[in-house]
């Protein structure tokens, strides 16, 4: 995630004093290693997730699509990273730099007794702007391109469907979503985690991460886990 001329006040280990400027997800700044850990969860909840669906997508800032989809009833977990390139090169510095094949993706783990995969494809188009290439809102680069990570072939169909829908029904003149084999995902570093509910005064999250799931859920509030109402 790399705007240069902003930064994002995300310092970790650090006491918050830092500029609070325009900003965009792409701007961040590192601090000591920038060491990659991965997201954490006990045994029990692990076990729990094994017993769920998985599909990837990535439309922007994972902070983002994460928090959409975690809005969503049938959705258990969705964790923030890195799909598209290298384990080697799956850090936040390097995949901010926009010269890795990553996009900022989310796992999402779902209850298919709750939740359709045809769903999941319906919170994913009408949560972004798919017809912008790598670009959504202020972040722009390889990173933040629309893509979905296929691991079987009814997503796969699916997808493809649901792209030649929106076209036939013009509902855009033009679709960029990618829609590739899955292969790998890298969890992000732990502090992106969540990281909208944890941050909700974060410039870049109230000026643009909450607009954009505030409009998701104008949208579908069929949709949603009955907290979120």
């Amino acid at each position: 995630m790399m705007m240069k001329p902003f930064l994002k006040n995300i310092l970790v280990g650090f006491p918050l004093l830092f500029l609070t400027l325009p900003i965009a997800c792409s701007n961040q700044v590192q601090q000591g290693s920038a060491e990659k850990t991965n997201k954490e969860v006990n045994n029990t909840e692990q076990e729990n997730l094994d017993d769920l669906q998985v599909a990837y997508f990535a439309s922007g800032c994972f902070w983002c699509v994460e928090a959409v989809f975690q809005s969503v009833k049938g959705v258990e977990e969705a964790v923030s990273g890195y799909a598209g390139g290298s384990a080697a090169t799956a850090t936040y510095p390097q995949v901010s730099s926009g010269k890795t094949k990553h996009a900022e993706s989310v796992m999402v783990y779902y209850d298919s007794t709750e939740i359709s995969y045809e769903t999941l494809l319906t919170v994913f188009f009408d949560s972004h702007d798919p017809s912008t290439l790598n670009q959504q809102g202020p972040d722009r680069g390889t990173q933040y391109r629309s893509e979905i990570f296929y691991s079987y072939p009814y997503q796969q169909e699916s997808a493809t469907a649901f792209i030649d829908s929106l076209l036939e029904n013009k509902v855009y003149d033009r679709v960029t979503t990618l829609v590739e084999p899955f292969e790998a995902f890298y969890p992000a570093e732990d502090y992106h985690q969540e990281y909208e509910r944890k941050h909700p005064n974060n410039p870049y999250v109230k000026s643009v991460s909450i607009p954009r799931l505030n409009k998701f859920k104008a949208k579908h509030p069929e949709l949603l886990k009955t907290e979120e109402h």
